[in-house]
């Protein structure tokens, strides 16, 4: 049987190399797909503006936890490459709705169906008990980060 200690030693070596690896894996299959002109940074501002509404900048920046014009550079390049369109609200004319054009629609669909195979794969095989012992685990590392590094819940 494992100590408490080794456990510790080897949930934080998981805990690293997943995270490492999430990263990697995601970078390499966008430089290796049909994806392979976006950042993972432009990914995930194509996920924060969403599959089916337009958007406010501001509420975009909010999710992202960025300012509006640093959101603003971004959306930009988005633009340039066919992935987002922008247009002026029509209730306020002052406000910036920003949407996914079918190119857009496209990388969110491909990145959402990677993030479903990793979930899949995760609870693959475990009990009911056990899914729920994860999701309770995740949760309490989830409130961990955000309270102790002031990170804004999503």
């Amino acid at each position: 049987m494992s100590s408490p200690s080794s456990n510790k030693k080897v949930i934080n070596e998981l805990l690293v190399e997943i995270f490492n690896d999430i990263l990697q894996i995601e970078q390499n299959a966008l430089k290796e797909g049909v994806l392979n002109d976006l950042s993972i940074t432009e990914i995930h501002t194509i996920e924060a503006i969403g599959m089916y509404n337009s958007r406010t900048m501001s509420e975009v920046a909010q999710d992202l936890n960025i300012t509006v014009g640093t959101l603003t550079t971004a959306i930009n390049k988005l633009v340039k490459k066919e992935y987002v369109e922008r247009q002026r609200g029509e209730e306020d004319r002052r406000a910036v709705m920003i949407a996914l054009t079918r190119k857009g629609k496209l990388a969110y669909r491909i990145h959402d169906k990677f993030h479903q195979t990793m979930v899949e794969e995760t609870i693959n095989g475990l009990s009911k008990d056990e899914e729920q012992v994860l999701v309770k685990s995740l949760e309490k590392l989830n409130t961990f980060f955000k309270s102790n590094y002031h990170l804004d819940s999503k």
